[in-house]
């Protein structure tokens, strides 16, 4: 229970940076409740408003960022006709697929 905490405090931690550089200005709704995302009760409603803030603001956890480029990736790839092009692609897929793992790991062994 203590890692959770840890993480919570991590997060509000981050939301306090990105209030003080000013990332959280001016945002979009702001000043309005939140949408009601009870759909997303898979998980603890306090860290899906905290993730969902954060990246709002720009500020993403690194597992976040690898799965954009990931999936980008993912999508490209298809496109891709010369064969150099492809193999390197292919590198590419691998490499981000096993930092996705390794990111996933890390936030599991934190909240553990």
């Amino acid at each position: 229970m203590n890692r959770m905490k840890s993480f919570r405090n991590l997060i509000e931690r981050q939301i306090q940076k990105a209030q003080a550089e000013g990332q959280l200005d001016n945002l979009p709704g702001a000043g309005k409740p939140l949408p009601d995302r009870s759909s997303e009760a898979g998980g603890d409603a306090a860290m899906n408003t905290a993730h969902r803030i954060m990246a709002q603001a720009g500020v993403l956890p690194e597992e976040f960022k690898i799965k954009k480029e990931l999936d980008a990736a993912r999508a490209e790839y298809p496109t891709l006709t010369d064969p150099e092009k492809r193999k390197a692609a292919m590198a590419r897929l691998a490499d981000l697929e096993m930092r996705y793992h390794m990111a996933q790991d890390a936030r599991r062994s934190f909240m553990r």
